[in-house]
């Protein structure tokens, strides 16, 4: 608002002085002739002098009046109409000295020649128009009265011309100063509309990592969890001859049932998984995985090297969430015998590895898991936090998965 303020008031004046310079000339001219027409003369005496008057006044409406603040501001076009006022002014001043009035009109206008050394010869040559042409050149000057007529010019040009430079100086600071604000307007403009469009992307880009994280929370939680109710039913409704075993598939689908459904609460409301609330990531994946031994039939051991220490949320829950997705490949894939898994704490990074001695697979034909969420969302997970995923594999020897992170320790911003 008070940018706008400075704008309008530079503007208010700017717009009032080019209104006074338009009609200088033509106040001069119609006061300098009526001063002359006022005067006992015939009427061809007045013609004549009405004749010369309407010269000067079309010229000044022809070459200056009319034309636009972008050719006023040229410098040859405006040398060439100040030239023809002064003609118009001698001219008139010849036929009668009272025009000298008009002539005063060349003070005003200098202001418009350019560079500001023309404007000061603008007024300069005026002055020296004033002082001659009205009073007449004596026959006999004498030294004292050349001194006399030297200084009244050059008082008259140091005086008005200095304003005139000075003036000059003023408003091409008031340009530049408005050509700054201008620039500073677009400028901001242009920043709003980056600023919108970078608001636009932030929100397009957290609704898409909302549904990269949603997409891998229910298949880490939802999906994993009725896959092993979908297993844990079917062998029950194998076992439904053996009562123990059947009761126990049917204790472990129940559990799977309570666990999933817990977790799928605490992943809407973008909490760590239950297992990381009361435990650091060690216990956490001794816990997952000797669960899942015992519903998988399947030997499984973890491994810790290095010192465990606190990391940041966020890497615990990538580790443990990536441990669980492949535990639950080597469940529905691998028919492994023995899982073997590894926590290394190191000094930048911390690393997880999963192996398997089950059947293997061409990493490169199971990219996506069949058209799953499974190794995508572990390369997600760990893309997200700038660690690396690497998966060694071949028919008939195994699965080794490797995980690795920034050891970002709790507290930092991850």
């Amino acid at each position: 608002m008070a940018r706008e303020r400075v704008v309008r008031q530079d503007w208010d004046w700017e717009h009032q002085f080019d209104r006074a310079m338009a009609w200088v000339p033509y106040v001069t001219l119609a006061l300098s002739t009526v001063l002359v027409l006022a005067q006992p003369q015939s009427w061809a005496q007045r013609f004549g002098t009405l004749g010369l008057v309407a010269l000067a006044a079309g010229w000044v409406l022809v070459a200056f009046t009319l034309r636009s603040a972008e050719w006023r501001s040229r410098a040859l076009p405006m040398a060439v109409y100040f030239t023809g006022l002064l003609v118009a002014a001698t001219l008139l001043m010849l036929r009668e000295p009272l025009f000298f009035v008009f002539t005063i009109t060349g003070f005003f206008h200098a202001f418009v020649l350019r560079p500001w050394y023309v404007s000061v010869l603008g007024v300069f040559a005026t002055s020296v128009l004033i002082n001659t042409i009205p009073l007449g050149w004596p026959d006999e000057a004498t030294a004292e009265d050349l001194a006399g007529f030297v200084t009244i010019i050059a008082i008259q040009t140091v005086a008005i011309g200095g304003g005139t430079v000075v003036g000059t100086k003023i408003t091409e600071q008031n340009t530049q100063r408005k050509k700054a604000l201008e620039d500073l307007e677009q400028a901001l403009e242009q920043n709003a509309g980056l600023q919108a469009q970078l608001l636009t992307q932030a929100r397009e880009a957290g609704i898409n990592d909302e549904r990269q994280r949603m997409a891998g929370e229910i298949h880490d939680t939802i999906a994993q969890g009725l896959t092993g109710i979908v297993t844990q039913l079917q062998a029950a409704e194998q076992a439904a001859d053996r009562p123990e075993e059947w009761r126990r598939h049917l204790d472990n689908a129940a559990r799977l049932a309570r666990e999933s459904l817990s977790e799928a609460r605490r992943s809407v409301g973008a909490m760590r998984p239950e297992a990381l609330e009361t435990a650091h990531l060690p216990e956490a994946l001794s816990t997952v995985v000797q669960t899942w031994s015992s519903l998988n039939g399947v030997r499984a051991e973890v491994t810790t090297t290095g010192t465990p220490r606190p990391m940041h949320p966020e890497v615990e829950v990538a580790l443990l969430r990536t441990a669980q997705e492949a535990l639950a490949n080597v469940a529905k894939h691998a028919h492994a015998s023995r899982v073997g898994l590894t926590l290394s704490y190191m000094e930048d990074v911390v690393t997880l590895d999963v192996r398997d001695d089950g059947t293997g697979f061409e990493p490169g034909s199971a990219a996506n898991d069949g058209g799953g969420f499974g190794l995508t969302g572990m390369r997600h997970r760990m893309n997200r936090l700038a660690g690396t995923l690497e998966i060694e594999s071949e028919p008939g020897v195994g699965t080794a998965i490797c995980a690795s992170v920034p050891a970002i320790p709790t507290g930092a911003d991850g």
